[in-house]
């Protein structure tokens, strides 16, 4: 059982804050919650108390012969706090201690998570950018938040993400322990494309895949776990958003294309996880194809980009680039082919079938290297599979320093 504390700022989704306390205390974890002044102006101290199991304090002179101001700190496996305002995170990059829950974030020596919730403006202005960018360079994750409904009409960057997606970003902190403290992606910049492409024969149907997404979006969570500045190619995904994530959205082989051509430009990673449709309709019809128009002409194909290969050519200098091969049959052979003919430096290979790769929460994959390694992954949750990419692109990056 890991003993987490849940800091709770002065936000508007504090009340958010509570599904979070669920998340985890259903999950066995021990919480401690510590609301700052402000927070319980949304939610009382009766709730957190009721929800956790456990007392709750705001000030250091609670409970003064504990000294929660320094045990809490030294005794929690995580701290997260969620929603963090634009004011706790600048108290917290400044390093000012006048409250409790600063205080814990000063005796932390567990992985610390900010999980912001403002206005845009607030967000995007200068001393809050500079405040998160101080922050992380100590190692603390602050994940993105999310784009969306805010107080009042207002809309954009700023809203809390999801509780269920911070508690899996926080799953996976605890998950990595005091590895996590490492952030072995911070400062580097991260593009996945995930899901599968749809190539349209009419307005209603359309040549596809079996692709979820799942593995893709696990292998977006964890590099946010790990530090990294995260961006999706999501190709018909229904998946929830990892937190901390940008998301775009595209439809097609060829908008896929167009998309991760442009993210790729200045990331320092690029993992095609997506499975690209091979091949598309030569022409599609505006109107619904009917059978009462009786049997249609065979339907011509033609070859869609090859992405990965282009990726291959074009990439810049020290950018790590890898593939996957979802085969049926001789999985291996089939994989080291694709590895040297893409130009990669890793291939995953998992084989797929009703059972297998697609639509599943778990995976297991070979990750063939360009150096002529392999690194064998049994089944299990895709993030274990995502884990291990992300270990092998670590190395990788420190080699081409």
């Amino acid at each position: 059982m890991s003993r987490v504390v849940l800091g709770v700022s002065g936000g508007i989704a504090a009340y958010k804050a509570c599904e979070l306390l669920r998340l985890f205390t259903e999950a066995g974890h021990d919480v401690t919650v510590v609301p700052t002044p402000a927070a319980l102006e949304f939610v009382g101290v009766a709730t957190w108390a009721a929800l956790s199991g456990n007392p709750v304090r705001t000030q250091v002179w609670d409970d003064a012969h504990e000294v929660p101001h320094v045990r809490l700190g030294q005794t929690a496996d995580l701290v997260v706090v969620a929603p963090a305002t634009a004011d706790l995170l600048a108290r917290a990059a400044q390093g000012r201690a006048d409250d409790l829950l600063t205080n814990v974030l000063l005796t932390a020596r567990c992985p610390v998570l900010f999980a912001p919730a403002m206005h845009t403006e607030m967000w995007q202005h200068p001393a809050t950018v500079a405040n998160v960018a101080t922050l992380r360079s100590r190692g603390v994750l602050v994940l993105e938040p999310a784009v969306g409904r805010l107080t009042g009409a207002d809309s954009g960057p700023g809203r809390l993400p999801e509780p269920a997606e911070i508690y899996a970003a926080a799953r996976r902190v605890l998950a990595r322990g005091l590895d996590g403290l490492a952030l072995d992606l911070a400062g580097r910049r991260v593009v996945v494309s995930a899901g599968g492409t749809r190539e349209p024969l009419d307005p209603v149907r359309f040549l596809g895949n079996r692709s979820s997404g799942r593995q893709g979006y696990a292998l977006a969570s964890t590099a946010v776990a790990r530090g990294a500045e995260v961006t999706v190619v999501a190709a018909n995904v229904a998946l929830p958003d990892p937190a901390g994530v940008k998301v775009v959205r595209v439809g097609t082989a060829e908008q896929l294309r167009a998309a991760v051509l442009q993210e790729a430009a200045d990331a320092d990673v690029v993992v095609m996880a997506a499975a690209v449709a091979d091949f598309r309709p030569a022409s599609s019809s505006s109107s619904k194809i009917k059978k009462s128009s009786g049997l249609p002409e065979p339907i011509a194909l033609v070859e869609n980009p090859d992405v990965l290969a282009e990726l291959g050519r074009s990439r810049k200098a020290g950018q790590v680039l890898v593939g996957f091969a979802a085969e049926t049959d001789d999985a291996i052979e089939g994989g080291r082919a694709k590895l040297i003919a893409k130009g990669a430096d890793f291939i995953v290979v998992n084989e797929v079938g009703e059972t297998a790769g697609f639509e599943s929460p778990d995976n297991a994959a070979t990750i063939l290297g360009a150096d002529g390694g392999s690194v064998v992954v049994p089944r299990g949750p895709k993030e274990q599979v995502a884990d291990a990419v992300w270990d092998l692109v670590v190395r990788a990056l420190g080699e081409s320093r």
